[in-house]
């Protein structure tokens, strides 16, 4: 991988977040629910529906990446999870930050396709290596982004990993 990289910064995550929403807005595209890709795909999404009044958020957390250019074997589904009833005939716009190999948005497109009554992407980047190119693109590049939320290091070390389970 080239030692290049894609740098964005806050303010111009603004510019970008915008100018995605009116890509999206310029196709017509009315979304009833925006889904968001944890972690890096709710900025994207909440900045989507301020710009396009759309007021009902999902989440899917999904685990692929592990570090820079290192990834599981598969994407991974982490609770709370998603049930697919709650998508049931919407127009969904899938929202996230990047679309590098495209493996955790087709992750995502699979468990929506057969519930909704649409399902769109919209992301800030797309790679060319990307199994799914997306609808709404901000950006092509191919090097490595790094992005205003995870270009410092942590604050704290990650929690030894056990899954925090509320009452219901």
């Amino acid at each position: 991988m080239s030692e290049e990289r894609e740098i964005l910064e806050w303010q111009s995550y603004g510019i970008a977040a915008r100018e995605l929403a009116q890509i999206v807005a310029d196709d017509s595209y009315q979304p009833d629910i925006i889904l968001a890709i944890a972690r890096g795909g709710l900025f994207v999404a909440g900045s989507l529906g301020y710009a396009l009044s759309v007021k009902n958020l999902y989440v899917m957390n999904v685990e692929y990446y592990t570090g820079v250019d290192e990834r599981l074997e598969v994407p991974v589904a982490l609770p709370p999870y998603l049930d697919s009833i709650d998508l049931r005939n919407a127009r969904v716009l899938i929202a996230d930050d990047v679309a590098d190999t495209g493996a955790t948005l087709a992750y995502v497109y699979e468990f929506c396709k057969n519930e909704v009554a649409e399902v769109r992407s919209a992301v800030l980047y797309e790679k060319s290596p990307s199994i799914i190119k997306c609808e709404y693109v901000w950006k092509r590049t191919d090097q490595w982004i790094n992005f205003p939320w995870s270009s410092d290091d942590p604050i704290m070390e990650p929690s030894d990993g056990r899954a925090i389970v509320l009452d219901a």
